[in-house]
C-alpha cells in the first residue's frame, strides 16, 4: 500500500492504495464517490469515463499511479459550474436518460467534446459519443442535446 495525492473535483484527497488500482476503485471506494459506474472493467463500455484535464478517459483503465498530478472531474464534480447546469438542463429537455446507467460517463464525454471542440459537427458529437455503450439507444436524444449547447455556446 502507498499514498497519494489526487487532485478531484477541484480538491485535494489523500487516499491509500496499492499502486495498480484502477482509479474508479479509488473514486468509489476510498473516496465514495459512486457517480462513476462500473461496466465492463476493460475499457470498452464508457460508463466509468472521468475527464483527466479536458480529456475524456476511462477510470476502469487509469491506475491510481497515472492519476497522480492530474486534475481529475467526475460527474459529481462537473455540475459544481454553470457549464455543467447547462449541460444537465440540455439532458433534461431532450429527455437523454433512460435506464441511467450511461449517464455519468455521457456527460463527462459531452462536457469534455464541447472543451475541446464548441463547435462540433453532427458527425463529430456521434462518433466521440457513440464510445461510450448506452443500452437504451438514447443516442439521437444526445446529439440533440449536445448540439443544442454548441449552438447556445455560439451565441455568447
Amino acid at each position: 500500500m502507498a499514498r497519494f495525492k489526487l487532485h478531484i473535483n477541484g480538491g485535494v484527497h489523500e487516499v491509500e492504495a496499492e499502486i495498480d488500482t484502477p482509479l474508479i476503485w479509488v473514486l468509489r471506494e476510498n473516496l465514495n464517490l459512486r457517480g462513476t459506474k462500473f461496466g465492463c472493467g476493460i475499457n470498452e463500455c464508457g460508463v466509468c469515463t472521468v475527464q483527466m484535464g479536458q480529456e475524456a478517459v476511462r477510470s476502469c483503465d487509469i491506475t491510481v499511479v497515472e492519476a497522480v498530478g492530474e486534475k481529475i472531474t467526475t460527474v459529481e464534480g462537473l455540475f459544481q459550474d454553470g457549464e455543467g447546469k447547462a449541460l444537465q438542463a440540455a439532458w433534461t429537455e431532450h429527455r437523454v436518460p433512460q435506464c441511467g446507467y450511461c449517464q455519468p460517463g455521457m456527460l463527462i464525454t459531452a462536457d469534455a467534446l464541447l472543451k475541446r471542440n464548441p463547435h462540433p459537427t453532427a458527425q463529430e458529437i456521434d462518433s466521440e459519443m457513440s464510445d461510450v455503450l448506452c443500452r437504451c439507444g438514447t443516442y439521437p436524444r444526445v446529439q440533440s442535446a449536445v448540439r443544442q449547447l454548441a449552438e447556445k455556446e455560439g451565441n455568447k
